[in-house]
């Protein structure tokens, strides 16, 4: 049986961040928290196996749960991002139905038939009222939040996707990486020549792309700071054995809109919290290089852009 997605709201502030209830959480922006690849055990009851869980922070106003509504935003991403992962299994718009693609209401009143259990669902539909999830997508709104949830990712797909590797103009000069926690561009990344920095005293061969960005092989940068990791092919997936890694889930990880295929690289847990995400470009897993260094705990310094020690590794 495929796959389902499920999509769901946090009953919480716009804000609200955690590790290991949804795979991924979008506030203003999108934090994949957790490798598609794995299983999260309580994001829907008895649908868990199989599953996928893309949240929304929100509706947790109180007394009035529209008082912090979904953003139109918010739809927006979540749906985008669910298109991203249809498109990585392969699912054609046509494929974008009831039984792989369901908000919680929907699971909870268990619309597709596929699991008898007690209908905690909108109590329009028979149920408790306990999970009514997009039910509607804004208050007072028809009941018909699934379908419309549905119709935006099957556009989505349909869509066609910006080529990768466009022609990206002059190579940019070598000089100081942007600024930590800067904005990711929505535009498609492209490359354009190559550099060198230095890395824990040696060279490094680098990649600038389209915003200036250093970009390296993420088993190089691995290997050069000792640290073990396994490569999944079949998840596009690098799993890291390091014991005193806290990933920092930014806001400004890479997304789907750069044009290329993705990797991840996580943690080598049963959760599987990602680190960060990067790009599949000639058939290897390419990252940038600062915010690799960010998340390993690796000092950097500017002008010239330097990777130095890993601070406590």
């Amino acid at each position: 049986m495929p796959a389902t997605i499920y999509l769901h709201w946090a009953a919480t502030p716009y804000t609200w961040l955690r590790s290991g209830v949804y795979h991924t959480i979008i506030s203003g922006t999108i934090h994949r928290l957790h490798s598609y690849s794995v299983e999260l055990p309580a994001h829907t009851w008895r649908r868990n196996s199989n599953a996928i869980a893309i949240s929304c922070a929100c509706m947790g106003g109180q007394p009035d749960p529209w008082s912090l509504p979904p953003t139109s935003a918010q739809i927006e991403a979540l749906c985008r991002e669910t298109a991203a992962v249809a498109r990585s299994w392969d699912w054609s718009s046509g494929e974008i139905t009831l039984p792989r693609v369901m908000t919680h209401a929907e699971a909870a009143s268990n619309r597709d038939g596929r699991n008898p259990h007690d209908n905690y669902g909108p109590v329009i539909w028979g149920g408790s009222g306990e999970r009514w999830d997009f039910l509607q997508l804004e208050k007072h709104g028809p009941p018909t939040g699934g379908d419309q949830l549905r119709q935006r990712i099957r556009q989505l797909l349909d869509e066609e996707a910006p080529p990768p590797g466009s022609p990206a103009g002059p190579l940019p000069a070598p000089g100081p990486e942007p600024e930590p926690g800067g904005p990711t561009t929505a535009e498609p990344l492209s490359f354009a020549g190559s550099t060198q920095i230095q890395a824990r005293g040696l060279p490094l061969d680098v990649t600038l792309d389209n915003q200036g960005r250093s970009w390296a092989l993420a088993a190089t940068l691995l290997e050069r700071y000792d640290i073990p990791y396994t490569w999944e092919a079949s998840h596009r997936r690098i799993l890291i054995g390091s014991r005193d890694l806290v990933p920092s889930f930014q806001e400004n990880q890479v997304q789907p809109s750069v044009g290329w295929p993705l990797f991840e690289m996580a943690l080598q847990s049963g959760n599987a919290d990602v680190i960060l995400r990067g790009v599949v470009r000639q058939q290897r897993a390419w990252c940038r290089v600062l915010e690799f260094a960010e998340e390993f705990g690796i000092s950097v310094q500017f002008k010239p852009f330097t990777l130095l020690e890993r601070r406590g590794g």
